[in-house]
């Protein structure tokens, strides 16, 4: 099975429209995420380097250029990259369709220049794992790490990472860190973590999209 991820910066992109799923499904595809950044999650923060990231579509498929094809027609600018994921924090179930009750915060990563690709993932799967674990109140935690890009022209990235916070986070540091009202250990918790992101590059020159996640069966 093949993972693949397609990112979008084309802000009427119909990701929930069945005759996409429908598409996709067609083309070989057996599940589908979708992640949109929406009204639900419009107070929460967002950044990046280049054209606003829209939303996220996740296909895992048998027949991945088949899939390929289908995910690049969703829309203008659409960029398809093949992942290998890791799962060190299971996402809860939700029923097909419905919106997690979460915040689903999506980063996309870039290795430094001059840091090896052995080095990089070393740290970030490696040490990091943990640290981002035991600093942030997440109750879902996805890697994935970028193998190839499938399409002309995409950007260079390194990862894509998914993280699942309560929605209080959005506007409130201790719930999104977990720190329980303490100022002192939101302030370690966060130092904690930005000294660990900055050893391979995380603290600089990524996109930030706080989404909406829906899981869809094909």
């Amino acid at each position: 099975m093949t993972k693949l991820i397609a990112v979008l910066t084309a802000p009427d992109a119909a990701l929930h429209d069945p005759t996409l799923h429908q598409r996709l499904a067609a083309a070989g595809a057996t599940a589908l995420q979708v992640n949109l950044d929406d009204d639900a999650v419009a107070p929460a923060m967002r950044f990046g380097p280049g054209a606003p990231i829209t939303g996220f579509v996740t296909a895992w498929t048998d027949d991945p250029e088949a899939t390929l094809a289908a995910l690049t027609g969703i829309a203008e600018g659409t960029h398809v990259y093949r992942v290998t994921e890791h799962r060190p924090v299971e996402p809860p179930p939700v029923p097909y369709g419905e919106r997690a009750d979460a915040l689903a915060n999506v980063a996309v990563l870039r290795r430094p220049d001059g840091m090896s690709q052995e080095e990089y993932l070393e740290i970030w799967l490696g040490s990091h794992t943990a640290i981002a674990s035991e600093t942030q109140h997440t109750f879902g935690y996805v890697q994935n790490v970028v193998e190839e890009a499938l399409t002309p022209g995409a950007p260079v990235i390194s990862a894509i990472v998914e993280e699942l916070f309560d929605m209080g986070g959005m506007t409130d540091p201790h719930v999104f860190y977990g720190s329980g009202g303490d100022d002192a250990e939101l302030n370690r918790r966060i130092t904690r973590l930005m000294t660990s992101v900055a050893r391979f590059g995380a603290d600089q020159g990524l996109d930030l999209v706080p989404t909406s996640r829906y899981l869809y069966d094909v």
